[in-house]
């Protein structure tokens, strides 16, 4: 599952990697356009028109992320789901070894592979429940004052090498069985951006499986995030206040946890 808004390049590069999975003879892929309104479906359709493997998806609005991955996962017929971004790319052998890690283990509720960036490093990938101070920190100069907090929310404290429960993992690259996500209703939609994932996941732990961080695999991803910039960049930018918002949500519905 790709679900792009106007990144059609980077979906490309996205799908190809999981058309070249060891397993790829044995994958859906769904690719999935959220109402870009722009070039993004011409040149999905055009780089894809012959290979049978690629299933291409119009969402007729902006449903959000949470939303445009539901709309799609209604159509989807496989017994697992591995939904990624389209600015990641997965090892050739990732999705193999992910699927025979949940095969391995049913308590598994969602498997989340080691996120590197380009120059080399880990992402932030899995992490503590945030409080709210713990996201205003991390978006603010107060991190110089907090360090040892925003270590602790961003598990900094723990061996990244390691195969571990966390409480939730980004979004971005994550696989779970499809009755599963059903059965959790999937992404809760009032979440347009940003907190959705980790909704998800408390809903995971709750209905009694576990979130698991799975370095074995890896994934490429961008440096560049959606929700990057200072302080004042939460009010001027629109996707920085669509996280605000999500936060409120987040808080609001999980107050009493």
């Amino acid at each position: 599952m790709v679900l792009n808004y106007r990144t059609p390049q980077p979906a490309v590069r996205c799908t190809q990697a999981l058309l070249k999975q060891t397993i790829g003879g044995r994958v859906e892929i769904l690719l999935v356009d959220n109402h870009s309104n722009d070039d993004s479906i011409g040149v999905l359709r055009t780089r894809f028109r012959h290979e049978p493997r690629v299933r291409i998806i119009e969402v007729p609005v902006n449903r959000g992320y949470g939303g445009g991955n539901n709309y799609a996962i209604r159509r989807a017929e496989g017994e697992y789901l591995f939904i990624i971004n389209p600015d990641n790319e997965l090892q050739s052998d990732g999705l193999e070894k992910m699927v025979a890690a949940m095969e391995e283990d049913s308590s598994i509720g969602i498997l989340a592979p080691r996120l590197v960036y380009d120059d080399g490093t880990l992402r932030d990938s899995h992490r503590r429940f945030p409080r709210m101070l713990d996201v205003f920190i991390k978006r603010t100069p107060f991190q110089r004052f907090f360090k040892r907090r925003l270590d602790h929310y961003l598990q900094r404290d723990c061996d990244a090498s390691v195969m571990q429960e966390t409480d939730w993992v980004h979004g971005a690259c994550l696989l779970m069985r499809r009755d599963f996500y059903e059965q959790l209703g999937g992404f809760d939609e009032r979440f347009f951006l940003f907190f959705e994932d980790t909704d998800l996941c408390r809903r995971v732990w709750g209905a009694g499986k576990r979130v698991v961080y799975f370095p074995s695999v890896s994934a490429k991803d961008s440096k560049v995030r959606l929700s990057e910039g200072g302080f004042f960049s939460l009010l001027t930018k629109k996707v920085n206040r669509a996280h605000v918002a999500s936060a409120f949500k987040y808080f609001w519905k999980w107050r009493r946890a």
